[in-house]
């Protein structure tokens, strides 16, 4: 069964992330963009661990789906949306001359050994205050507290390039997977490759080779699932993805960003509007030429750091397909000239999810004659730009999203025009 999984996303009790993040939202959603599993998130959250355990039922071979009275009052499809248990850990501790600060998504077969992981993690730190806790942990220690929680619970690095969280990051990271996480590194077999890379960018990285890549939205809002989604070919369950992790049967690919639109795709200062590319940071040797203080280094500069393979690389064996998206509500909002969350927007979105089906299926797969019938010429022929890679890139860097463009302006103006 080929199906879309979005397997980082969070809780209404993670920072900075929307109060309508649960259960109920996260599962509509997922309907409307077309997803068949998602992650619960922040699973050692006291709160959100309750509220899981008292909306979702077990639903075979690790995973879940919300109680039948309340599936039936929200989803409009008779496909079920399908959970698993994880939630992002944030390590933060000294090692060697550097203090390190890696984000982990851990992943649990059953209640059992989530509470079990809950409980050796609440004898360490504080896992109360939020949904994404911070914990003062070796990222090694934590591998080996997820191993002993629970046979099946398992560690995919998160984000694995952002420069102040991830295990490559510039600012805080390592210099490889093995590095980070000594002895135990064998049991890592997936990596997530954040909004800011693709997987094209990971293959010049020959070390990265023996993992599966996969991308998730890491959503702190239930629409902002599945702007990155991984795709599978195998049963929907816990232990049928696991195992297309670990040997790629049944693993197909990923859905990404354009990587550019990342927010820490290129080197820069936000608060200076200074935005470069690696090149250009080389020539000012890192140094922001407005206040003349170090650059915040990028996804793109540090993968070219780490990269030992230059130019066009052919994917490795365990590479997939890849898709790159924009999101819809980012397309209208491009067409109709107003903001992505704005009420007309929004109109248009559920009017074209109600006719066409989820916006995956319309972004990739419902022919452009019924999107024009439906909806308009102009969008037809963004989204067949789109499946086409015909993109106009403007990147991002330190903190701000980058924007991705289907129309020069003058082309909207003389195209509504018409």
């Amino acid at each position: 069964m080929l199906f879309y999984a979005d397997l980082h996303i969070h809780s209404k009790y993670s920072r900075a992330t929307s109060k309508n993040c649960n259960l109920e939202e996260l599962a509509i959603w997922s309907q409307k963009k077309g997803l068949s599993v998602i992650s619960t998130g922040d699973f050692t959250h006291p709160a959100w661990f309750e509220e899981i355990k008292e909306k979702l039922i077990p639903a075979g071979n690790g995973v879940f789906r919300l109680r039948p009275d309340i599936e039936k009052n929200i989803l409009k499809s008779n496909s079920p949306v399908y959970f698993i248990l994880s939630v992002e850990i944030s390590t933060i501790y000294k090692k060697g001359d550097k203090t390190r600060k890696v984000h982990h998504v851990v992943f649990s077969p059953d209640i059992d050994s989530a509470q079990n992981f809950r409980q050796k993690l609440a004898a360490i730190g504080n896992i109360n205050s939020d949904g994404r806790p911070i914990l003062g942990l070796d990222s090694r220690n934590l591998l080996e507290t997820v191993l002993e929680s629970g046979e099946g619970s398992y560690i995919i690095p998160a984000h694995i390039w952002t420069p102040w969280f991830s295990v490559l990051g510039s600012k805080s990271g390592f210099d490889s997977i093995d590095e980070c996480y000594e002895d135990l590194a064998e049991h890592i077999f997936a990596v997530e490759t954040g909004l800011s890379s693709d997987p094209e960018m990971n293959w010049h990285v020959s070390s990265l080779d023996k993992y599966r890549l996969v991308s998730n939205s890491d959503a702190h809002s239930p629409s902002k699932l599945a702007r990155e989604a991984t795709v599978f070919d195998t049963e929907p369950d816990y232990f049928g993805m696991m195992n297309a992790l670990k040997t790629g049967d049944g693993y197909v690919g990923t859905v990404e960003f354009f990587p550019e639109e990342g927010k820490y795709h290129d080197d820069g200062h936000r608060k200076c509007n200074i935005c470069l590319t690696p090149s250009e940071t080389k020539k000012l040797n890192g140094i922001c030429p407005v206040c003349g203080k170090p650059l915040t280094i990028g996804v793109a500069n540090r993968v070219y750091e780490l990269s030992d393979r230059k130019g066009d690389v052919t994917p490795p064996p365990t590479a997939g397909k890849v898709i790159s998206l924009v999101p819809l509500p980012e397309i209208l909002s491009e067409i109709m000239q107003v903001g992505p969350s704005s009420k007309s927007v929004i109109a248009e979105y559920e009017n074209l999810i109600n006719k066409l089906g989820p916006e995956l299926s319309i972004l990739t797969s419902v022919p452009v004659e019924e999107i024009e019938k439906v909806h308009s010429p102009i969008l037809a022929e963004g989204i067949s730009r789109l499946r086409k890679g015909q993109v106009i890139r403007q990147s991002g860097y330190d903190g701000e999203y980058g924007i991705i463009k289907l129309f020069n302006e003058d082309e909207i103006v003389k195209k509504k025009l018409r």
